[in-house]
């Protein structure tokens, strides 16, 4: 296609708001840390090296009796607060910027646990709680 030569209506998705269909035997909670496993299906975070984080599911979606695909369930992308491992995977303020890693559907971890974890996205912040704010989902 040529370059531009006038003024184009460029058409503008929403890109942090998604729905994908969820892997068969899955129970996704509203809140969750959604992953898309190695066949394009939304599952919740777990310890793999397979998942790529996508973000918080925004409604509860219970597949464990149904087929690939036989329901969606609605995420977000965008910074969310996970909650932190612990003991030598523990995320301190000196991991700000830096990668962290999926444990489960709501903890994220300072390393891959030795290759066994998928990257869950940057570290923003950590609250005085404890808590770790990640850039989690597609854009990051």
């Amino acid at each position: 296609m040529a370059a531009l030569a006038t003024n184009r209506n460029t058409v503008k998705k929403d890109a942090s708001l998604y729905a994908l269909g969820v892997g068969a035997g899955q129970k996704i909670f509203q809140g969750a840390l959604v992953c898309r496993n190695a066949t394009g299906k939304a599952v919740k975070g777990a310890t793999a090296t397979t998942l790529k984080a996508l973000g918080r599911a925004l409604s509860f979606a219970d597949n464990t009796s149904g087929a690939d695909d036989a329901m969606t369930v609605q995420y977000e992308s965008g910074c969310f607060k996970w909650a932190n491992s612990a003991a030598g995977d523990l995320i301190t303020t000196a991991d700000i910027g830096n990668d962290c890693f999926i444990v489960d559907d709501q903890t994220v971890a300072k390393t891959n646990g030795g290759a066994t974890r998928s990257r869950a996205g940057i570290v923003d912040s950590i609250d005085a709680d404890g808590g770790v704010w990640v850039l989690t989902g597609v854009q990051y």
